[in-house]
């Protein structure tokens, strides 16, 4: 496949002409109904013949098919890369060579739903975080209606996955943490709930969410994984968590995850590689890719490569203009914040520096917005960096989100590790 930005003048039926693919094909890969495209938009073209434009060079193209003109000219040997004339057929090489593994968080909703989802997800997943299990102060789990989820996981050879979280109705606690963590009886009573859970439910591992730990519990929360791994070990159940992005020790609201001390115990670590600028923030990219990157060369100094998966966000956000500190904006899905300027035909601009989109339009009302979220560009680069550092793989909050191109660059990028 290659990614084809929008220009001015452009048409859906002008793009698939221009490159002799299928207009349904081109709609359905892009998740799009309307086809009013707009300027800037970042459209997946899931072809394996680049068709020569105009102005092309073998430089552009291996740009926009996320590959190395060293690869694509070895893919072309009867084509002369300085004598590139409009109508040439360009083979764009197979890089799936990379197997990587795969983790996705879906929230459980209802036994009909839930199976349709995961029958759709699965060819993409080597893990599936259902989420949530919440704890309580004494230790307890809540429940969760996921017998016929986790059946159909199996099925489809993907590990179901736990999510245990200290989410409460207002929202991720750290108090209540560090109110299980501290208290010994307490600890152990977790520990045998969720080693209970997973033997009980079928499970084939737990993903531990604990988010906003405090530093005074850095070495509890690590203390706990150390215990709770040797409880899941023998039934040879998968210890699993995810952690906040890392770029240094020096962070305040970060002391209480120990990079090293965590990686040494669990088998795998999602690092929520977003949320630099988030709802209660001013606005700005969600996951800048200068920020990624330095999170995993961080975590490389702390634990092994193949302890780590890479999260990558399918939202973004979208804040009201002008900016007033103590707003919260709404999340946006990827998938809505393009149809968005869609609707407002508001052009959609890319930061080279961050590697994300963003666009400002005006609501019916006046209002002017900003939007930053992902698309098949700032993902694509995310993707590579998984394999320039050679990571286990990479995985995303939330798969119903909507992202349809996902699957498109997950197949191009790696060969998917699966049960």
């Amino acid at each position: 496949m290659f990614i084809y930005t929008v220009k001015q003048g452009d048409s859906l039926f002008s793009i698939s002409s221009k490159y002799n693919i299928a207009l349904d094909t081109l709609r359905q890969a892009n998740g799009l109904v309307e086809t009013n495209i707009v300027q800037g938009q970042a459209l997946l073209i899931p072809i394996y013949t680049y068709i020569v434009q105009p102005g092309d060079s073998i430089y552009s193209i291996a740009q926009m098919a996320y590959v190395s003109v060293d690869q694509l000219t070895a893919a072309n040997p009867s084509i002369n890369p300085n004598a590139l004339q409009p109508g040439n057929r360009i083979t764009i090489p197979d890089i799936s060579n990379y197997t990587a593994s795969t983790l996705g968080y879906y929230v459980v909703r209802s036994p009909q739903l839930d199976q349709a989802v995961i029958n759709d997800f699965a060819p993409y997943l080597t893990y599936l975080s259902l989420f949530e299990y919440h704890i309580y102060n004494n230790g307890s789990l809540s429940d969760l209606n996921d017998s016929l989820a986790i059946e159909t996981i199996w099925s489809r050879r993907v590990t179901p996955l736990a999510t245990i979280t200290n989410l409460t109705e207002t929202g991720f606690s750290p108090q209540l943490v560090s109110q299980v963590l501290n208290n010994p009886a307490t600890r152990q009573t977790l520990i045998n709930n969720i080693s209970y859970l997973l033997t009980i439910k079928g499970y084939g591992g737990a993903n531990i969410d604990f988010e906003n730990v405090l530093e005074p519990d850095r070495n509890l929360l690590s203390g706990f994984l150390t215990e709770l791994k040797q409880r899941l070990a023998p039934a040879n159940q998968l210890l699993t968590i995810a952690v906040p992005p890392k770029t240094s020790e020096d962070i305040p609201w970060l002391q209480g995850y120990d990079y090293g001390a965590i990686g040494s115990v669990v088998d795998l670590m999602f690092i929520m590689a977003y949320d630099w600028h988030h709802g209660a923030s001013e606005p700005g990219p969600v996951a800048p890719i200068n920020e990624v990157r330095n999170t995993i060369q961080y975590a490389l100094n702390q634990m092994p490569r193949e302890k780590i998966l890479l999260g990558v966000p399918l939202y973004g956000y979208n804040w009201t203009l002008p900016y007033q500190p103590g707003t919260v904006a709404p999340g946006i899905s990827n998938l809505e914040a393009t149809r968005l300027a869609m609707r407002y035909q508001s052009p959609i601009q890319y930061s080279e520096e961050y590697q994300s989109p963003f666009f400002e339009y005006v609501d019916d009302q006046g209002q002017r917005h900003i939007v930053w979220f992902e698309d098949a560009r700032s993902i694509a680069r995310k993707m590579l960096l998984v394999r320039e550092y050679r990571l286990e793989g990479l995985g995303a909050w939330q798969l119903t989100l909507g992202f349809p191109q996902g699957s498109y660059l997950l197949t191009k990028f790696f060969r998917i590790r699966k049960v």
